[in-house]
């Protein structure tokens, strides 16, 4: 078996899904022939996975709705008046339908497998469950609990109240638990199974998700409190390193086409899942045509968005000896090809580093593609591209994708750990450290050895104004590091009440000389970008190929500005021209209940509360 996809495409056709909470899934295999055996339960479950995120959606799940990279076209979730109650949300619930009738099934009399075997299956399904209600209670908030499937005369129940937060997290945590004990899977080809080590990971990240929520949005339980949350994150995460099945990635893959290595790109960019760290992946599959997509995501200027890291998170980066960017003089007129030398080596992983070159036939430095705005920062993405021109354009990327790593739970473990004020030198060292260890950066230093004492002005003023504890700032500069472009940007940012950052994050680019004239930003020789507010048929014929136009400040237009540096030379900064707008009242931090859904309720002479602010 090369993935679970690919198994997925073959059963999907004989077990159809639902589309609403009250219809009965369709199939065209009968209920006995599902329950009655080992084959039947595992091609019902086998549905589930397409839950998961994909080779195709995990490069892009981050591409309009994060503060530290920008993009041409930003979610409207977080721009001003583009967003309402009656925008389409994912208030969806056909998964939940599907593995409640699949958990209904295995209690049914048609259900004859061994009771083993029967719990196993159970696992699985909760598991999913717990993956559905996390995703609801991210977007949401509180949301009504369903454990078992509804039909018609059920009124009443389908169209319940809201339940509270606690009922959720609650639910979820009996579910993982459940699925720890039960599922027997540990190991799978490419770890594409869940197995009960993601059921320790999910409940690891759910339970850091809440208790965060309830600290910093002052929100108290009944059943559980921030702590008690933090530490059940703690135990779920100490049982995973505990175990010892996981460990930080230190093998470095290649191919012929390969330019950029490391342990850490590795993870991105092997073929084969990397199972040292990958608790979860998503893999590939040519021979059952699985293949991804991110070569044309970010290489393509009509494909893609843009997506592209700002310097001001660049600058986050340590240096390889331990110490702080921006602590050095003169820091933001470092010219762009030393801004990577002796730095954490993760950014040359993420980002083209001057030195990047892709390959078709031939070897070719490549610098960021903000001629055809394809990078309009100047700091392009790397971390899931295959590093072939011929994967370019088209959606055959043969590199897995991790869908949970061990790299997290290292986070979860040091942020919780930090959060009820029991973090020691020793947990540093063998979280945050290792982390930065596997980076190059110098193993003695104190940055991998000891917990900070003192506050980064930079990362607190640019990122987390609110928070003075030195700790926990630097675990969320690792953790935003080590995590980029993997979906957790905009959870972490709302469980923190970090909001502000979604409008206030400057999208800032590249440091470069001058205008008006030719610019070698890598310092290979050859030009490559010509920075004018000038029209192209004002500019030399020779510069015409490597044209980058600057918006006048003050205009409307959407594009790249150019920002004189008080030290000497100039900055780009990419405006939108739908401006990013986080509100005040702090209604971004939960999506609405659809109107549409409120209105539903009403006609039938119920009622389910609104998210505030909406």
């Amino acid at each position: 078996m090369k993935t679970i996809k690919a198994i997925i495409l073959a059963l999907i056709s004989s077990l159809a899904v639902s589309c609403s909470l009250n219809m009965e899934p369709e199939s065209y295999a009968s209920k006995a022939d599902i329950f009655a055996s080992e084959d039947g339960l595992n091609s019902y479950m086998y549905s589930f996975y397409s839950a998961l995120p994909s080779v195709s959606s995990i490069p892009d799940c981050e591409a309009s709705s994060v503060d530290y990279a920008a993009c041409r076209s930003y979610s409207n979730f977080y721009s001003e008046n583009a967003y309402t109650a009656e925008t389409p949300t994912s208030w969806s619930w056909s998964a939940l339908r599907n593995i409640n009738y699949f958990l209904d099934g295995l209690k049914s009399k048609e259900c004859t497998v061994s009771e083993d075997r029967r719990n196993h299956c159970e696992g699985v399904a909760r598991w999913f469950r717990a993956w559905f209600y996390y995703g609801k209670l991210t977007a949401y908030g509180g949301v009504p609990w369903f454990d078992h499937c509804l039909n018609n005369a059920d009124t009443d129940e389908m169209y319940k109240p809201r339940d509270s937060r606690d009922v959720i997290i609650g639910h979820i945590i009996d579910d993982l638990d459940f699925a720890y004990e039960h599922i027997t899977t540990e190991s799978s080809v490419e770890n594409t199974l869940i197995s009960k080590y993601a059921a320790l990971a999910l409940k690891s990240r759910a339970c850091l998700f809440e208790a965060s929520w309830r600290k910093y949005h002052g929100e108290a339980g009944s059943v559980y409190s921030a702590r008690e949350l933090y530490e059940l994150s703690i135990d779920a995460s100490k049982k995973l390193m505990d175990s010892g099945v996981f460990s930080l990635n230190q093998t470095t893959v290649s191919d012929s086409y390969m330019t950029t290595t490391g342990a850490y790109r590795s993870l991105f960019y092997s073929r084969e899942i990397l199972t040292d760290e990958v608790i979860l992946g998503a893999a590939t599959s040519v021979s059952g045509n699985v293949t991804g997509n991110a070569n044309w995501k970010f290489n393509s200027a009509s494909y893609g968005n843009g997506y592209c890291l700002s310097r001001a998170f660049v600058f986050t980066y340590l240096k390889t000896d331990g110490t702080r960017f921006t602590d050095q003089p003169n820091y933001s007129t470092i010219s762009f090809k030393n801004e990577f030398v002796g730095r954490d080596t993760r950014l040359q992983q993420t980002v083209r580093s001057p030195s990047y070159s892709m390959k078709s036939g031939s070897s070719a430095n490549m610098v960021a593609d903000i001629v055809n705005n394809v990078a309009p920062t100047g700091y392009h993405p790397i971390k899931y591209v295959e590093d072939s021109t011929g994967k370019d354009n088209k959606a055959k990327n043969e590199n897995g994708c991790p869908i949970i790593r061990y790299a997290e739970i290292l986070l979860n473990y040091a942020e919780a750990r930090a959060e009820i004020g029991a973090i020691t030198d020793t947990d540093w060292q063998n979280t945050i450290g290792a982390l930065r260890k596997r980076g190059g950066i110098n193993s003695g230093c104190d940055a991998v050895t000891r917990r900070p004492t003192t506050v980064d002005p930079y990362l607190q003023q640019t990122f987390y104004p609110k928070t003075t504890d030195p700790v926990i700032l630097e675990i969320r500069r690792e953790r935003a590091i080590e995590l980029v472009y993997e979906g957790f940007r905009e959870n972490d940012l709302a469980r923190w009440a970090e909001g502000k950052r979604f409008e206030s994050v400057p999208w800032t680019g590249i440091h470069f000389s001058a205008l008006d004239t030719p610019i070698d930003i890598n310092e290979d020789g050859a030009k490559d970008y010509y920075f004018t507010t000038k029209t192209v048929a004002q500019i030399p014929e020779a510069y015409k190929g490597i044209y980058v136009r600057i918006i006048p400040e003050g205009s409307d237009e959407q594009g790249l500005r150019a920002d004189p540096n008080p030290a000497g030379g100039y900055d780009l900064r990419f405006e939108l021209s739908l401006r990013r707008k986080w509100y005040d009242d702090g209604r971004q931090y939960l999506s609405p209940i659809p109107a549409q859904v409120i209105r539903d309720y009403e006609n039938r002479g119920y009622h389910i509360e609104q998210n505030p602010g909406w």
